[in-house]
């Protein structure tokens, strides 16, 4: 069997034929768009200023940061795997940057060497678990932890202010009314999204996530591929983590706390399975776009930070409930 062939489709017994499984991602998919759309009209009746342009574009400049990296966190979770080190990725990319950026004078050697340290750390965690078969919650727990203690150890402990004015243009540089942040967000879509649908890597990407066993038995080195996905998900946090320093005009080792939790739930929530082998890339979109609704709406109202973290804690137990639920389904059909 080629390796295309079993990209196409799940080799395992119980598993649905193509054109099933392309029906439910679909009614599912369609399912989530309603929902957001009855989302989005009652907020913008019920929530003042919520559709106004101003407001709308910050909506977007908000979501940024977890819309980009839930692009790659949907090819990690389609592999069956976790990455739980993205926030600290995201610091250390970016105070790498602003440390190299100031001590170079240089905004393109900074950068990239931001963007190849998130790539490094992503090689790295993609490399501990498929060489020696860590479960990659464990491994990227481990990474979460050393990878924050590398920032701190970085930037000395405190924030690095940048000293480079032309580094403060990645955040605030804009086209047709919406910042780079925001562009590189929907690049990420598009070209993740191509990837995922249009190529072989995609299909393999979803076909090891089904069942790895039968993927490396047709031939996909399984072992590459995951370092692959590993190392496109370092390499998106550094990108977000660099543009993220940007915006905030310096590099913070205490950035971004929690926010693996918040992109892992726009990707469970927007129908990516947990168990692998499932995702969809228009889903993603929209579980990102109900979550920065939801929270935008809570600042809107002034909702105290403390009923904040109680509605995303609902929102991802809700979103791991509904995933338990299409497996179980799926199981019996």
């Amino acid at each position: 069997m080629s390796t295309d062939k079993l990209a196409a489709s799940d080799t395992s017994p119980a598993a649905p034929k193509p054109r099933v499984k392309a029906l439910r991602t679909l009614l599912d998919t369609s399912g989530l768009i309603a929902i957001f759309f009855v989302l989005f009209i009652a907020l913008s009746i019920f929530v003042p200023d919520f559709l106004t342009g101003r407001n709308i574009v910050g909506l977007l400049l908000s979501v940024t940061l977890i819309g980009t990296i839930a692009t790659t966190m949907m090819m990690v979770l389609a592999l069956g795997e976790v990455d739980l080190s993205v926030a600290s990725i995201v610091a250390f990319a970016g105070v790498v940057a602003a440390v190299v950026t100031s001590t170079s004078g240089s905004v393109f050697i900074g950068v990239l060497v931001g963007v190849g340290a998130g790539g490094a750390v992503g090689a790295f965690n993609g490399f501990v678990v498929s060489k020696f078969g860590i479960n990659s919650l464990i491994a990227t727990l481990a990474a979460m932890e050393f990878v924050r203690g590398l920032a701190y150890i970085t930037s000395g402990g405190d924030a690095v202010m940048v000293t480079v004015p032309g580094f403060f243009d990645l955040g605030s540089a804009s086209f047709l009314g919406l910042t780079l942040p925001v562009w590189t967000m929907i690049a990420c879509f598009v070209v993740f999204g191509i990837v995922l649908n249009m190529t072989a890597f995609g299909r393999n990407t979803l076909a090891t996530g089904g069942n790895a066993e039968a993927a490396s038995l047709a031939g996909v080195n399984v072992r590459r591929l995951k370092i692959t996905v590993f190392a496109l998900q370092g390499v998106v946090a550094g990108i977000a983590g660099v543009l993220l320093a940007s915006r905030m005009g310096l590099g913070d080792p205490n950035t971004s706390m929690g926010l693996e939790l918040a992109v892992i739930s726009a990707c469970v929530l927007g129908g990516v399975s947990l168990s692998g082998g499932v995702a969809s890339i228009t889903g993603v979109l929209v579980g990102v776009l109900i979550m920065g609704c939801v929270q935008n709406a809570m600042g809107l109202l002034n909702v105290p930070t403390f009923y904040q973290y109680l509605v995303r804690g609902a929102i991802l137990l809700l979103a791991v409930m509904f995933d338990r639920w299409k497996q179980a389904r799926r199981a019996k059909g």
